[in-house]
């Protein structure tokens, strides 16, 4: 077995070794590959809602971050809440070597049933911050209503 002087010891030489490997074969894999364009991003998405209800209202909250109001729409009909929506493209920035694009574009739609008692004509959407709130009053069957007992 031979001795090595701790001063020349490297404990990371393997990991960079490994490291190295790994790049080559990615680089080898990848070549050839054409540059990331406008379709490469452009695809489908769904903004995350959150639903929640109280005794007077149904709450719909959509996260649709950095689009503009007339960017989305709401429908209703036979009972059933659609919003659809566009998030276009923007221009890519390249600094240095560095690009990177994690945010999700193109259009997207979602449905959601609603109870068929709800009124149409008072609901109500806002648009802050980023995230679309609709506000959807229940009539006055789809509340609950207490029934007192009776003793006998």
């Amino acid at each position: 077995m031979a001795l090595v002087r701790w001063q020349d010891w490297d404990p990371f030489s393997d990991m960079r070794s490994v490291r190295e490997r790994i790049n080559r074969l990615f680089d080898e894999r990848f070549a050839g590959f054409p540059a990331p364009t406008e379709e490469t991003f452009t695809r489908e998405w769904a903004p995350p809602v959150d639903i929640h209800e109280d005794k007077d209202n149904i709450v719909v909250k959509a996260e649709v971050p950095g689009m503009k109001k007339e960017d989305v729409s709401i429908e209703i009909k036979d009972n059933v809440l659609t919003l659809k929506g566009e998030r276009k493209f923007e221009k890519e920035t390249k600094k240095e070597d560095y690009h990177r694009m994690e945010r999700s574009y193109g259009s997207f739609v979602r449905s959601f049933s609603l109870p068929s008692a709800i009124k149409v004509d008072k609901v109500v959407a806002n648009y802050k911050d980023g995230i679309l709130e609709i506000t959807l009053p229940k009539a006055e069957e789809a509340k609950p209503k207490a029934i007192p007992i009776k003793i006998a």
